[in-house]
């Protein structure tokens, strides 16, 4: 169970994972050297499992922003799978219930690069798109 200091330790590392330990510690009140401690010991509980960055797709070209609904043609669901991990514009593959059978995130540079990844997806599942208009 999570103490009141082990929340606020994650809340400052979500908001910047890179903060020195000092830093964080000043921010919950406790010494580095005390933060740092309580960071390993979340991450050997396995509560913080990794550090990320979070990338601006946009400025990197990708400027359409879409989830995409997908529903397998059969219970195999392997080729779309495989299809799945040679896509570089998906962000999130999500495996989900009600309506489909799993949810894309995705980011494209074009409506012409959409078209076609909805041309191959099509050959292994059917689909429903929704375009971001706005955050």
């Amino acid at each position: 169970m999570l103490d009141h200091t082990d929340q606020r330790i994650l809340e400052e590392l979500s908001k910047n994972s890179r903060i020195t330990m000092k830093e964080l510690g000043e921010n919950v009140h406790l010494t580095g050297q005390a933060a740092a401690s309580r960071v390993a010991k979340l991450e050997d509980q396995g509560v913080i499992e990794g550090y990320t960055i979070k990338v601006n797709q946009e400025k990197l070209g990708y400027s359409i922003h879409a989830f995409i609904t997908v529903i397998t043609q059969s219970m195999n669901h392997q080729p779309y799978l495989t299809f799945v991990k040679t896509q570089q514009e998906i962000i999130h593959n999500f495996k989900i219930s009600g309506d489909g059978c799993y949810i894309l995130e995705c980011k494209f540079p074009s409506n012409e690069r959409l078209s076609q990844f909805l041309t191959d997806l099509n050959k292994h599942a059917n689909y429903k798109l929704s375009i971001v208009i706005n955050k």
